[in-house]
């Protein structure tokens, strides 16, 4: 990651967004905007009205940003020496952040490549801004000179130097060489990591077909085989006769499905085996990106990566990190292990045998069949009290309530949009007027990023004393359904998904800095994740779903009934699910920590903190950890969701729960921690918001306090 660019990759989901007038069904919106407005390209840059554009887009951000590298060498103020370097990273992350939507979501072949070749040049140019001793003296001159700065100001200059320096700025040419050198083949890797999880997601060949349950039949492949003849009659005659079967592709959307809804346990196991098998090249691309990191750790001076990659964070070690963990491991165990046998002695009762065991592929389903049986719950009839665009309304009524503000649908200029699905939204204020824009492409299509996301656009800064740089932001995700929106109805993970995403979106559009550098979720890795997962909450409470969630055909709200079913089926297994994400975080604090000598190869390691810290059992041969992406933005980093679940679980019950829709509450929120992004100290502002109780100080570090996530899932930890 760049020193010039704090960007936040918001959500790859933890395995498991009153002057003008408003539509009132945001997904009627007319689609067909090509005679509106003046023409422009994607995203509203001029440049991108054609894929080509994507070069001129690069040689333009690079020819500005050596103008004010000129500039700055001969700058006498500090403030302007950080204001011009925050010019630098927001021409330079306009190119970067407008490159990766591209890639992730363009429909046009010729788009994605040429936003792919604007990635790597302009990750080229990256290096040698960050290798660039004119900046770096001029901003320790800054940092020196702190007393003329605001604190805005002082942050960022004292950010920047610590940034360059994470860069290797400060060695000798001979290793910075080589730092360069692995940070090149660090990001060669993670796209080569993704790739194969794309390319090469696994499949299983079922057959007879009839083991595939009907509602399954739209994932999957028919495929076919001879048949074996048996009859007299058969054999008379010619005809060749075929088996039908079904193929399935074991990506973790459809894995997670045929593990959930088949009864057939050699189905499940097959599938099991072969999605947590896949891609086996990964195994080897993770090696050597964990050995690339390690050295890059060294040469900075750390004994490995994750000390490195914690030591900006509020946690600032791997000891502190590991201490938390282990604290939340022994909290969560005892209530785990209970559910593990309720589970185990369910399925014994099922299948009428005493000595039958839990496998790996039986949780999904039991515990599936164990919810519906318990509280009575169909999953279709709960989605059909979410259709998307009642959903949609909700979160506007959600910002209205806690903001006073409005998202409006506005016309987006031909060539702005990428697809004929996506829609845009202004989010305005009364008094403030319009506070940034959201763009929404919510539809799953082939060649689409596959998961749930908000991609930045362009952060807010301070540009003048009488102009602000609104903050510009996409919120990506891949809900099943056609183009006729009426039929589009969220599964209520689906729902939560929506508004996780959302709190990203809102952190980003609500975000007042003066510099783009602290933009919204540019913020530490271990707060980034806070407001998303406040916003779940207001996903699951019935004040808030009885606002919008009704059914598609009868207009009938929720039943509080139903709503109470769902949150108690969450409950029933919450502490597996805690458990795991431990179990998650814990993996990816190891593989990038102490390196063994012989390196122990990853698959035993995730083996060995599986039976350690879980009850379940690992399935010999697989190796799940080669498409946890995870791995590779949050590299040393998946313990941050647990830091968020605890934050959040503390802002919901002292500021929240009370009324989930309150101005105050809202006003607080927004003013106490969403408008500074990365501009205040994390700490301060979470006790600002809540209390000194939210944190804890431990180690030289900082530590959630875990009661009030204890107190919600009623761990005692006996």
């Amino acid at each position: 990651m760049s020193i010039l660019i704090r960007r936040f990759a918001a959500k790859l989901c933890p395995p498991k967004l009153i002057l003008k007038s408003c539509c009132s069904d945001l997904l009627a919106t007319v689609r067909h905007h090509s005679s509106i407005g003046a023409a422009t390209g994607l995203y509203g840059f001029d440049h991108l009205k054609a894929p080509k554009g994507f070069q001129r887009f690069v040689d333009e951000a690079i020819q500005r940003s050596g103008e004010l590298v000129a500039d700055i060498a001969s700058m006498p103020s500090s403030a302007e020496v950080i204001r011009a370097m925050d010019e630098i990273s927001n021409t330079v992350c306009s190119v970067v952040d407008s490159a990766e939507l591209c890639r992730h979501t363009h429909p046009d072949r010729e788009f994605v490549e040429e936003a792919n070749k604007a990635s790597m040049r302009i990750n080229e140019y990256l290096h040698y801004l960050n290798t660039n001793h004119i900046l770096y003296e001029a901003v320790k001159r800054a940092e020196l000179e702190g007393h003329l700065l605001n604190k805005e100001a002082q942050r960022a200059a004292h950010h920047l130097r610590a940034d360059f320096e994470r860069g290797g700025i400060h060695l000798c040419a001979e290793k910075l060489d080589r730092v360069n050198q692995l940070n090149i083949e660090i990001s060669q890797l993670c796209r080569e990591f993704n790739e194969n999880i794309i390319t090469n997601p696994g499949s299983v060949d079922i057959f007879p077909s009839s083991r595939i349950p009907k509602q399954l039949h739209h994932s999957v492949k028919p495929i076919y085989r001879p048949a074996s003849v048996t009859s007299s009659e058969s054999l008379r005659t010619s005809k060749t006769i075929k088996e039908k079967g079904f193929q399935i592709t074991t990506d973790p959307h459809t894995l997670s499905s045929i593990l959930q809804l088949t009864s057939d346990d050699e189905v499940r196991k097959m599938a099991y085996i072969q999605g947590n098998s896949a891609p086996h090249a990964n195994l080897s691309v993770l090696d050597k990106l964990i050995v690339a990191r390690n050295e890059l750790a060294q040469l900075m001076g750390h004994r490995h990566y994750a000390e490195f990659a914690v030591k900006p964070n509020m946690a600032s070690s791997p000891k502190v990190v590991m201490s938390f963990l282990q604290e939340m491991s022994t909290m969560v165990r005892p209530s785990a292990d209970e559910e593990f046998e309720t589970i185990r002695d369910f399925k014994r009762e099922k299948c009428g045998k005493m000595f039958l065991d839990l496998e790996p592929w039986d949780e999904a389903y039991y515990t599936a069949m164990m919810k519906s049986s318990a509280f009575n719950l169909d999953s279709s009839v709960v989605a059909s009290y979410f259709p998307l665009h009642q959903c949609i309304e909700g979160l506007k009524m959600l910002v209205q309530s806690l903001f006073g503000a409005t998202f409006c649908s506005i016309p987006l200029a031909p060539g702005e949009s990428w697809h004929p699905d996506v829609l845009k939204m202004s989010l305005h204020h009364p008094e403030e007027g319009d506070l940034g824009y959201l763009y929404l492409d919510l539809y799953s299509r082939k060649g689409k990023y596959p998961g749930c996301a908000h991609f930045a656009i362009k952060g807010g800064r301070k540009v003048s004393e009488a102009e602000y740089q609104l903050p510009v932001v996409a919120l990506v995700c891949n809900f099943s359904g056609s183009r006729d929106s009426s039929n589009v109805r969220l599964n209520h993970w689906e729902v939560e998904t929506l508004f996780h995403e959302f709190g990203h979106a809102l952190h980003s559009l609500l975000s007042r800095t003066d510099y783009q550098h602290f933009s919204g979720t540019r913020v530490v890795l271990d707060l980034a994740e806070t407001p998303s997962n406040l916003f779940e909450y207001y996903a699951w409470d019935y004040r808030v779903l009885r606002t919008f969630a009704r059914h598609y055909s009868t207009g009938e709200v929720i039943p509080e009934k139903l709503v109470e079913s769902m949150q108690n089926a969450r409950k029933m297994f919450a502490a597996t699910e805690l458990q795991r994400q431990i179990f998650y975080a814990i993996i990816d604090q190891t593989i990038f920590g102490e390196q063994s000598i012989p390196p122990k190869d990853t698959s035993s390691i995730v083996a060995d903190l599986k039976n350690k810290y879980t009850s379940w059992k690992h399935a010999e041969g697989t190796h799940w950890h080669s498409r946890f992406n995870h791995l590779l933005n949050y590299g040393a980093g998946y313990y941050t969701y647990l830091y968020a679940k605890c934050f959040a679980a503390t802002i919901w019950q002292k500021l929240c729960q009370e009324d989930p829709l309150s101005l105050i509450a809202g006003t607080a929120l927004r003013t106490k921690l969403l408008q500074h992004g990365g501009a205040k100290e994390p700490a301060d502002m979470l006790k600002d918001l809540v209390g000194d109780d939210v944190l804890k100080y431990s180690n030289g570090g900082i530590v959630p306090n875990i009661s009030s996530l204890c107190h919600e899932m009623k761990l005692t930890g006996k």
